[in-house]
């Protein structure tokens, strides 16, 4: 008699569950909301809807045995929610701080978010993500160049990838 189950497909295979928190943190009106849900979700909507503290998604992908469970919390911009930073900061893998390319001051604010972010959590992995690049493009190339080169100092400072994405256009 074997005790090989090898050949024996009728034994269910357990799955393993990795949860991963990541926190999305910038300046109102940037589109973290959208891009959580359009990653999340598959959908974009034009209205623009305000986050009243912090909202909360989840998507499950499988990859082999396990299913990794990424639990997505965005901070609404305004100064007033900045008591709930920690929510989304402590315990997460990974914070991503957005702008929106259109607005310079929403790149410059990141500055301060990554420095009260750092207070709760320094060892996540940064991220800094320009969004509305459908508008950026059709803005004038000496802007671009400019936001461009203060966004990739930015990145560097932060020890940061940089990606520039546009949610309404995938």
């Amino acid at each position: 008699m074997s005790l090989s189950n090898a050949g024996n497909s009728s034994i269910p295979q357990s799955r393993n569950t990795v949860k991963v928190k990541i926190g999305l943190i910038g300046d109102a009106q940037v589109g973290k909301t959208s891009l959580m849900v359009k990653y999340v979700q598959n959908v974009f909507d034009e209205e623009y809807t305000q986050t009243l503290g912090v909202h909360y998604l989840e998507r499950k992908i499988a990859l082999g045995s396990t299913d990794v469970v990424f639990s997505i919390m965005d901070l609404g911009g305004q100064r007033e929610f900045i008591n709930m930073l920690p929510l989304v900061s402590e315990g997460a893998v990974s914070i991503i701080f957005l702008f929106d390319l259109t607005r310079p001051e929403t790149l410059s604010s990141i500055k301060e978010w990554y420095r009260q972010a750092r207070g709760f959590n320094e060892t996540a992995i940064a991220l800094l993500v320009g969004t509305k690049y459908d508008l950026f493009i059709t803005m004038d190339s000496e802007y671009q160049e400019q936001i461009s080169r203060t966004s990739m100092k930015y990145a560097q400072a932060m020890d940061s990838p940089l990606v520039f994405c546009s949610t309404s256009n995938s």
